[in-house]
């Protein structure tokens, strides 16, 4: 069911366009649910509020869900009057959804999840042969930003890079897919872990900053031509072996089709997947914006119920405060999945306006 509805949603979005998503619609999956919640969401949490279980447990805590998607970003062009709550996929445009809508005190963030670069088998051997990245099991390693950085600075391309030549999907400009990062979250992040590294290992946050390291973000999105507006979508392409080899997505995603195809296969199948943990990168702090009563309820519901809470792990999330939880339920998959994030530097996000500047800038 999971699957279904994801196939639903990719079809649905398109840009900033919502997309609605409806969690226990039929009597017998409300149960004892007497509030609705109507909330936007990023639309990788699209498959955790429809799954039947998700909806089975907040029924049982009074509570019906009715869901609609969208870029994160996106979200601040919507008006989300009768809304009881928007939950972005991390703090920045949380932050200006909060300020917005005059809310204040502590935003709950039930769970996150870090950004990885997944890549098919050959495209992660060559990178590491080539000293861009570094493989430690199976179908995991790490990805050397500043060695991708300098590569992509000066335009590398796969032909350029030793034992590319065996590989005939490897042809081209060698970068990273990421999402448009004027609406997307993953996208924007990308960007701020990039900018971290270009500038000495700092956060971006001033003019001269932008200025200095405009000119590389500009060459790591405009090299991708169209971008996608979702995670969720940029995913799917890569799981069904179209577009680049090499795309910027959430661990959670990962996780979660690794539930759903626990047995290696041919192309896009787990056996065929290497996910590279960049070495410096951004965690992505789901973070609730509640707009009502019901929703800032429901909102401290999912980070502190347990049930909720390891069904948050079932769909990859990582819940805040108990590194245990995400790491004993993806024991059998550490061929792919790092169940700590040692070794990993986590980048600070530059504000909302510097943030939405080197965007910009990006973009062109």
């Amino acid at each position: 069911m999971r699957r279904i509805a994801g196939i639903v949603l990719a079809v649905l979005l398109i840009g900033g366009v919502v997309a609605a998503v409806v969690a226990g619609r039929d009597s017998e999956e409300t149960g004892t649910a007497t509030k609705t919640v109507r909330m936007v969401i990023g639309s990788e949490k699209a498959e955790f509020f429809a799954d039947p279980d998700v909806v089975k447990a907040l029924a049982a805590k009074g509570y019906t869900v009715r869901a609609e998607t969208s870029g994160s970003w996106a979200m601040e062009g919507l008006d989300l009057k009768g809304y009881d709550l928007a939950f972005p996929s991390s703090q920045a445009p949380a932050a200006e959804l909060a300020a917005k809508y005059g809310v204040r005190g502590t935003l709950p963030r039930p769970f996150y999840s870090p950004l990885v670069v997944v890549a098919h088998r050959a495209a992660a051997e060559v990178l590491a042969r080539n000293g861009l990245a570094t493989l430690e099991a199976a179908n995991r390693g790490v990805l050397r930003m500043g060695a991708y950085l300098d590569a992509a600075e000066r335009d590398r391309t796969w032909q350029q890079l030793k034992g590319a030549t065996r590989y005939g999907e490897l042809t081209g400009t060698l970068y990273l897919s990421s999402t448009d990062p004027e609406t997307s979250n993953s996208g924007a992040l990308y960007l701020a872990a990039a900018s971290y590294v270009a500038n000495g290992g700092k956060v971006v946050a001033g003019a001269a900053e932008i200025a200095r390291t405009a000119p590389l973000l500009r060459t790591l999105v405009s090299v991708q031509g169209a971008q996608q507006s979702s995670t969720d979508a940029a995913f799917r392409d890569f799981v069904s072996g179209a577009g680049n080899p090499l795309v910027i997505v959430y661990e959670s995603q990962v996780a979660a089709l690794l539930d759903e195809r626990p047995d290696p296969g041919g192309p896009g199948d787990p056996g065929d997947l290497v996910v590279l943990y960049p070495d410096t990168t951004v965690n992505s702090d789901h973070t609730v914006v509640p707009l009502t009563e019901n929703g800032r309820g429901m909102a401290e519901l999912l980070g502190s119920d347990r049930t909720l809470r390891a069904l948050a792990v079932r769909h990859g999330f990582r819940p805040q405060g108990d590194v245990t939880e995400f790491a004993a339920a993806t024991a059998p998959r550490t061929a792919y999945l790092k169940q700590r994030l040692t070794g990993v530097r986590q980048a600070p996000v530059p504000t909302s306006a510097v943030l939405h500047e080197l965007a910009r800038r990006a973009r062109g």
